[in-house]
């Protein structure tokens, strides 16, 4: 979670678009919450993830992600990381959370974890992979598209 939200605050550092700038402010609150909750021993401490984590913050990362996605290209095949160097660090995000994603997946194997933090990590990758499309539509920079002609 850490290595996660010290990369957005890499990507929030290099965007010129205030809207996302905002956007991953209020993402990084979330990820500090999502973690500290992550931490927490619930056999000594109670940390409710439903007081930090809400449908609310669900429905916010939903509502953006089909709101820049109205605005970009038809996806015909798969976009590499690249593009601009804001693209590539919004992928970079985007890799650190799929991972961190999996690591609470995992957690669920022995520990209770609230559904919400798996929701809530599975929209933000996708918000940040439409955060690097987005990037590239707005600084009018083609997006890399996979050579799916490779033997």
């Amino acid at each position: 979670m850490d290595e996660l939200n010290a990369f957005i605050g890499l990507l929030i550092a290099e965007t010129d678009d205030s809207e996302t700038r905002e956007l991953l402010l209020y993402i990084q609150s979330k990820l500090f919450d999502v973690g500290s909750y992550l931490a927490t021993d619930p056999s000594k401490t109670t940390c409710q993830m439903e007081n930090r984590i809400t449908d609310d913050s669900i429905k916010k990362i939903e509502g953006t992600i089909d709101t820049i996605d109205s605005k970009l290209p038809e996806l015909k095949t798969f976009v590499l990381p690249g593009g601009t160097r804001v693209a590539a660090l919004a992928q970079v995000c985007r890799t650190v959370c799929r991972r961190a994603e999996r690591a609470i997946c995992h957690l669920t194997e022995t520990e209770k974890v609230d559904e919400s933090v798996l929701v809530f990590m599975n929209r933000l990758s996708d918000l940040l992979f439409v955060i690097a499309r987005q990037e590239c539509v707005n600084k009018k920079v083609e997006e890399i598209f996979w050579n799916n002609t490779c033997i």
